[in-house]
């Protein structure tokens, strides 16, 4: 028997969590159809094309269940970054922003939407949309049509539905009527038919339409939330995937806060289904992580299954030439910001303009506190907040103002210089703790979102490189876990997540010792010229999708072999 691929001598982590072996594995077309311990043997048959994975992991693809890839996907079907950093499925429509269901006279709204929420200029949304649907069921039949390199799941939005059924009316704090309700109920039962992943929403006062009013769905009441469990419970599939108010207008004893956990529990409980949400750290209040885990106890105690996610690293805004400085408010530094076709640096190398923005900057200051700022290293990024790569240690470590040292940094790297400033998970040990919770799953890299301001696309590597190769902090075997089945499970992504005789073949074959993470770069690749931060890696030999090579050491193959996801009852 001849097979299509067979992956010899590699360590097999078959996601699961259990001990890693020695194995080979054997493809057939888009499944998998043997694995054999090297101890027995290995596959004895021969193969079309046969990879010598010695001294490599063999892993299955890593399942990310939190994008925002609803519109790069269109124009960017290999889904970059997450295809450099072994991801081979993803959930879009996180956060309640969707493109369906919609009118055509909504399109633009919708899309100011998502740029207002996630940062995706709306300008190429309105572009590289084909926007030839109106139901979620047409927009998913859409999404199955377009060439993929990932397989692509996604969840009907919230603020979508609220659109569609309201119209303006569903900005306002006034509860829906029943008959909005209902309505809304519908077009969920329709999308769930579809093959939808699940229903999502947004609750959190940070998410705002370009008017500064919170999205549609905000201070949706709980009858409201109960219906769409209702929806996941009658199809017997679906997750509830909810950025809820945690923390926000709140008091001491966190009150609303344990309201908004026990919502979630009641939609779990309603529904039979899961209900995931995003958890971050913050220094603002630095308690209210563990706060919420206590409170999610309690609801899944009582019979709920919430599930957190949260992120491998902080979530940072990005530094650098190409975007944004920490002293923009000062003149020089705006028009220095405001210069285009390469011209920026050009202009730092000038001694004299040089020396304004130096002058501009202490007499403006920044608003930012700079010990804070910390210098990504040119040949590796790091993530790990060391008090002696903040701007403000490398200015006194130099003896110049921290605007110089930014300016020679600049220089330095011919331009590429990048800081980060952690806003959440600001604090690398209460991440830790978070994810050595099982209660906690990884999510939260927004691939696809905030595309000038953060790159967390990359958090897989940054798991695989820090938390495991240099702090030793987990196994292999369960950071794969973490990344692989315990995901997949969570969003009802079947025959995924795991190496196993019958599973869908997305594999990955990794050489650890080699996976490096480079600082993020920011590129004009998006339509109309806009542009956005990117993170490649190292390390990564080949990432295969549904049987095919996807990508080869960092390069994409030509082959498009990613499928759209399905709830399970509509797969079935």
């Amino acid at each position: 028997m001849n097979h299509d691929i067979i992956i010899r001598n590699g360590i097999v982590v078959d996601g699961t969590g259990a001990p890693s072996r020695p194995a080979d594995v054997a493809i057939s077309g888009d499944r998998i159809v043997e694995i054999v311990d090297r101890a027995d043997g290995g596959v004895t048959a021969s193969a079309v094309r046969e990879i010598d994975a010695a001294d490599r992991l063999v892993t299955p693809g890593f399942v990310d269940i939190h994008t925002h890839l609803d519109a790069q996907l269109a124009w960017d079907p290999i889904g970059s970054s997450s295809c450099w950093h072994g991801v081979t499925s993803v959930v879009m429509g996180n956060c309640g922003v969707t493109f369906a269901p919609c009118r055509p006279d909504d399109r633009a709204t919708l899309a100011e939407m998502m740029e207002s929420v996630e940062d995706i200029p709306a300008d190429a949304i309105l572009e590289g949309l084909a926007w030839d649907w109106e139901t979620y069921g047409e927009y998913y039949d859409a999404i199955d049509r377009l060439p993929k390199g990932p397989n692509t799941g996604g969840l009907v939005g919230h603020s979508a539905l609220r659109t569609y059924v309201m119209g303006e009316r569903g900005l306002d704090e006034t509860p829906a009527t029943g008959d909005d309700i209902a309505a809304m109920a519908r077009l969920v039962d329709e999308a769930m038919a579809a093959g939808a992943l699940g229903v999502s929403t947004s609750r959190t006062l940070m998410h705002k339409v370009p008017d500064g009013r919170p999205i549609p769905g905000t201070f949706a009441a709980a009858d409201e939330l109960l219906a769409f469990a209702e929806v996941l419970r009658d199809h017997g599939a679906g997750v509830f995937e909810a950025a809820m108010r945690l923390g926000e207008r709140d008091n001491d004893a966190y009150d609303n806060t344990r309201a908004e956990v026990a919502l979630m529990g009641e939609i779990s409980r309603r529904s039979g289904r899961p209900v995931s949400f995003g958890l971050t750290q913050s220094n603002r209040r630095p308690d209210l992580y563990e706060r919420v885990i206590e409170f999610v106890k309690a609801e899944n105690g009582a019979g709920a299954r919430v599930r957190p996610q949260t992120t491998a690293r902080g979530v940072g805004i990005l530094f650098g030439l190409e975007t944004r400085t920490p002293f923009d408010r000062a003149p020089s530094w705006k028009e220095l910001r405001a210069a285009v076709n390469g011209r920026k640096l050009q202009m730092v190398r000038d001694a004299s303009f040089r020396q304004t923005l130096i002058n501009e900057a202490d007499v403006h200051g920044t608003p930012l506190d700079l010990s804070e700022v910390y210098v990504l290293p040119a040949d590796a990024a790091r993530y790990d907040c060391d008090p002696a790569s903040s701007l403000a240690a490398i200015a006194t470590e130099r003896g110049v103002s921290p605007a110089a040292a930014f300016i020679e940094l600049v220089l330095e790297t011919d331009g590429a210089l990048v800081a980060s400033m952690p806003f959440l998970n600001q604090d690398l040990g209460a991440v830790e703790a978070m994810l050595d919770d099982p209660l906690v799953t990884l999510g939260l890299a927004d691939a696809g979102a905030h595309v000038g301001q953060i790159m967390d696309a990359s958090q897989p590597t940054f798991l695989l490189t820090y938390w495991v190769r240099e702090r030793q902090r987990w196994t292999v075997e369960e950071a794969v876990r973490r990344l692989t089945s315990d995901t997949a499970d969570l969003f009802g992504v079947t025959d995924r997540g795991r190496l196993a005789v019958g599973a869908f073949a997305d594999v990955n074959v990794i050489d650890f010792d080699a996976l490096r993470l480079p600082i993020p770069e920011y590129v004009h690749d998006f339509p109309n010229g806009a542009g956005r931060y990117v993170q490649g890696s190292s390390g990564y030999d080949y990432t295969i999708v549904n049987g095919e090579v996807f990508m080869d050491h960092g390069e994409h193959t030509g082959v498009f072999a990613g499928r759209l996801l399905r709830s399970n009852r509509a797969a079935r």
